[in-house]
C-alpha cells in the first residue's frame, strides 16, 4: 500500500466508525472520537464517492431508493463499509480491556491509522502502553487531527513511523520499538494483503523476543473468499474493489492452514469467531442492513 493510500484508508475507516455512532442504533462500536478526526469536507466528500458508487454495489437503487442520498449513503454503509470495521474494531477492544485486566503491559497497533483507543480509555495511562505502528505520513496526519481537534496525547501513547510489513518482515528485525513484556498486537485489515509466508515470518518476527502469554489479535478471509458472492455481491464486489484499487487481496485460509502457521510461529489459538459466531455476538436481532460479513473471521492467539 503506498503511504497516500494508507492515509485514505485511515479516514475511510474512521468514516465508517462516526458514521455508525451518528447514524445506527444500537451500536457495535462506539468510537465518540472517530468523528473529530475527519474534517466536515472530508466527511461530505467521502460520503458522496460513496453515493455516487451505488450502481456498482446495488443495480436496483434508482427503484428501491429513489435517489435519496441519504438512504443511499446508510445502505452502502450497513451493506459494504461498516460491517467488517465495526466488528474486528469491538472485538479487537474487547480483547484489548480483557487482556489489560490480566497483566498485559503493552498493546501494539499495526497499522493503526485513526485509532482511537487510547484517547478514549484514559483510565490505562499509567497502567498500559499504546504504540501505534503505522508509516510516518499517517502518523503525521494522525498528530495533526489530534492537535486539531485540541485532544491531548495521552502520555502513555506512542507513535512509531515504520513500514512494518517491510521491516518486521523482510529485515533482520530486532525490536527497539517493544519492551520485552507481556504484549497484545493487534493487525486489524492485513492480512487479507500479505503472502502466508509474509504474515508467517511477521508473527514470527513479532513474538521472538516476548514472553508468554504475549498475543495477538488479527482478521483474515477464509477458502470461500473469491467463491462466496455474499449479500448483494458484496465479498465479490470487496475482492474487486481491492484489485481496482491496485492492492488485490492475495491470501485466504482454511482454519486448519492458520492453525498450523501460528503453530509453527509459536502461538496457539486461544478464540476463534466464524462469521457466523461474529454475526451471533455484534449483529443479533437487528433490524437494519448491519450484519457479518461473509467468509471473514477473527483470532485471538497466545503465544506458548
Amino acid at each position: 500500500m503506498s503511504q497516500k493510500e494508507s492515509s485514505i484508508t485511515s479516514l475511510i475507516s474512521a468514516f465508517a466508525r462516526a458514521y455508525h455512532v451518528e447514524h445506527d442504533k444500537p451500536l457495535i462500536f462506539n468510537d465518540v472520537v472517530a468523528r473529530k478526526l475527519i474534517t466536515a469536507q472530508e466527511f461530505a466528500d467521502i460520503g458522496a464517492n460513496m453515493a455516487q458508487g451505488i450502481h456498482f454495489f446495488h443495480p436496483d437503487a434508482d427503484r428501491q431508493f429513489g435517489g435519496d442520498p441519504e438512504q443511499i449513503l446508510k445502505w452502502i454503509t450497513q451493506v459494504q463499509l461498516s460491517p467488517i470495521t465495526l466488528a474486528r474494531s469491538a472485538y479487537s477492544e474487547q480483547v484489548i480491556l480483557q487482556e489489560a485486566v490480566l497483566g498485559v503491559k503493552q498493546v501494539i497497533i499495526l497499522g493503526a491509522g485513526m485509532d482511537t483507543f487510547a484517547i478514549r480509555h484514559p483510565e490505562l495511562e499509567h497502567t498500559l502502553d499504546i504504540i501505534e505502528v503505522d508509516l510516518p505520513p499517517a502518523q503525521k496526519l494522525k498528530k495533526e487531527r489530534l492537535q486539531q481537534a485540541e485532544l491531548v496525547i495521552p502520555r502513555n501513547l506512542h507513535f512509531v513511523p515504520m513500514d512494518f510489513t517491510y521491516e518486521v518482515i523482510h529485515t533482520d528485525f530486532k525490536s527497539e520499538v517493544w519492551k520485552n513484556v507481556k504484549t497484545l498486537f493487534t493487525l486489524l485489515g492485513v492480512s487479507y494483503y500479505l503472502s502466508k509466508d509474509d504474515l508467517f515470518r511477521l508473527i514470527h518476527n513479532a513474538f521472538s523476543d516476548l514472553p508468554a502469554g504475549s498475543s495477538i489479535v488479527f482478521d483474515y478471509a477464509d477458502e470461500y473468499l473469491y467463491e462466496e458472492k455474499g449479500y448483494y455481491n458484496r465479498v465479490e464486489n470487496m475482492v474487486k474493489m481491492a484489485a481496482m484499487g491496485g492492492e488485490p487481496m492475495t491470501s485466504c485460509f482454511t482454519y486448519a492452514e492458520l492453525e498450523q502457521l501460528l503453530e509453527q510461529a509459536g502461538l496457539l489459538i486461544y478464540e476463534h469467531l466464524t462469521p457466523e459466531d461474529v454475526q451471533a455476538r455484534y449483529f443479533s436481532q437487528r433490524t437494519d442492513n448491519l450484519s457479518a460479513f461473509e467468509t471473514i473471521h477473527l483470532i485471538h492467539a497466545v503465544k506458548k
